[in-house]
């Protein structure tokens, strides 16, 4: 236990963006979350331990026991460290060898799935074995980051420092996969500003916003389940973005802005740039999640990104409109119609 480890969860700087993405836009605010300790997930992971312990539901010293795709796990890994939580990781085969050194290297146990669900993916298959992992250890805790109401809590700071860092919020851009960060943030920027307006931005081929379910090149967006924890009622709209505009966006970003990151970076910083040119005069404000370290085998490898044709295809300057999600998203695509597949309903504006 490293209680002065909490000290290191601090407010990130707001760094101005105006590389060309892919064209000249005025710029947005972009939140480096990369800049904190344990990354953008640590403050959700401290909410979410921190939350049970206070309900009694984890006891001192207990394990901890979740599914990640990577940077929860790395915001896991911290908050043990800081609380005196052994943390077990169900990962998955695809996950990157650097990642998973990383995360070994940080103290968490981890366990390896290398088939994915025939109907929930890779997601389905890491949530079954957490279940046989918890039967086998009593006294573990599964924080369920996809439903847990302390994952969204745990952003209301980052919200906050958005409000005291800038003037006004016209536009959020938030990557959706658990749904904790668009909902907490939000929730702050609206009390300050009620009119701010929330654009999710979700990867080809997840379910979160109805779309059918695909095998995904993006990690640490998008669903092949459904959170409850994204609040479908807080979006205006929805971008999905595909894997080539993401990797061009972050490519760009590493040489004309130094700041940069993984998938989610760029396929945020894809719609902040569009939201900038195409509502002129707005203040556009997004979040980096993470910096660019555990992709340089993915997203800045040549041979990675050839051999799935990310390099190959014209960049697309604009999203495609759609004018419902029952239209399939095989590249950058808008819909101002946001639906929440679990009630199968449109959620209105």
């Amino acid at each position: 236990m490293n209680p002065d480890l909490l000290d290191l969860v601090r407010d990130t700087p707001l760094a101005r963006v105006s590389a060309p993405l892919p064209q000249p836009h005025p710029g947005f605010w972009a939140k480096l979350e990369c800049l904190s300790a344990g990354g953008m997930k640590a403050r959700a992971a401290l909410s979410m331990l921190r939350g049970a312990r206070r309900r009694g539901e984890l006891a001192s010293g207990a394990p901890v026991v979740e599914s990640t795709s990577g940077t929860l796990g790395v915001g896991l890994a911290f908050a043990g460290n800081a609380l005196g939580h052994p943390i077990v990781l169900v990962v998955d085969s695809d996950l990157e060898p650097g990642m998973r050194a990383l995360l070994r290297a940080h103290g968490a146990r981890l366990e390896v799935v290398d088939q994915p669900h025939p109907e929930g993916g890779w997601q389905q298959a890491r949530l079954d074995r957490v279940r046989e992992i918890r039967r086998a250890l009593p006294g573990a805790y599964w924080p369920d980051q996809y439903n847990n109401p302390d994952n969204p809590a745990g952003y209301a700071e980052m919200g906050a420092e958005i409000v005291r860092g800038l003037n006004r919020v016209d536009v959020l851009v938030c990557s959706v996969g658990s749904g904790g960060h668009s909902a907490g943030v939000i929730r702050a920027v609206r009390r300050r500003w009620p009119h701010a307006r929330l654009i999710g931005v979700d990867t080809v081929g997840s379910t979160i916003f109805g779309q059918p379910a695909r095998p995904r090149v993006m990690r640490g967006l998008g669903s092949s389940i459904h959170p409850r924890n994204v609040d479908y009622a807080q979006f205006d709209e929805v971008h999905w973005v595909g894997p080539g505009e993401a990797v061009s966006a972050c490519r760009t970003l590493a040489r004309d802005s130094f700041v940069t990151g993984g998938w989610s970076t760029g396929a945020v910083a894809v719609v902040a740039a569009w939201a900038s040119r195409v509502e002129p005069g707005a203040n556009v404000v997004t979040i980096f999640p993470d910096g660019p370290h555990r992709y340089l085998g993915t997203v800045f490898d040549d041979d990675f990104c050839r051999a799935r044709g990310l390099l190959d295809d014209p960049i697309a300057t604009r999203p495609i409109e759609v004018a419902h999600p029952d239209v399939e998203a095989t590249g950058w695509t808008r819909c101002r119609v946001v639906v929440d597949p679990l009630l199968n309903v449109e959620v209105p504006a």
